[in-house]
């Protein structure tokens, strides 16, 4: 049985990655700009999304397309949530910061992260982007 467009499966491996992620619906939706109403939806597998849409979640929860739309194994699960624990970046104040940075729809776009950077270089970013905010006249 082919479980691609499943929108059963679809639904599920949002759930999952939404929850290895520690976000709700309300994040997710305010993050990326769906409707809640949609985004609902989806995940109560009434309706599939969009090819444009499976590739915003994918981006958002840093997976393949194919991680949502297909069939996870349970030996996927685990190796998910072995990454999760061991993280990308070794210090967690850093991933805390990198994590803001790639989830942050106004900063994510000037952001490209790299597991060489410390501290200081992710400071210098936020610190240079926030600058730039200013003198534009941007207030958040």
């Amino acid at each position: 049985m082919s479980y691609l467009g499943n929108k059963q499966v679809m639904a599920d491996n949002i759930k999952y990655y939404m929850k290895l992620h520690d976000k709700s619906r309300a994040e997710i939706c305010k993050d990326l700009g769906f409707k809640y109403s949609t985004f609902s939806e989806w995940l109560n597998a009434k309706k599939y999304p969009r090819i444009d849409k499976i590739e915003i979640l994918a981006n958002y929860f840093n997976v393949n397309k194919s991680a949502l739309v297909e069939k996870r194994s349970p030996a996927a699960n685990t190796a998910d949530q072995n990454s999760q624990q061991q993280g990308y970046y070794n210090d967690p104040e850093v991933a805390a910061m990198a994590e803001k940075l790639h989830t942050d729809p106004k900063m994510r776009i000037l952001f490209d992260a790299s597991k060489n950077l410390n501290k200081q270089d992710i400071d210098f970013v936020v610190n240079m982007i926030n600058e730039l905010k200013k003198k534009e006249g941007i207030n958040d």
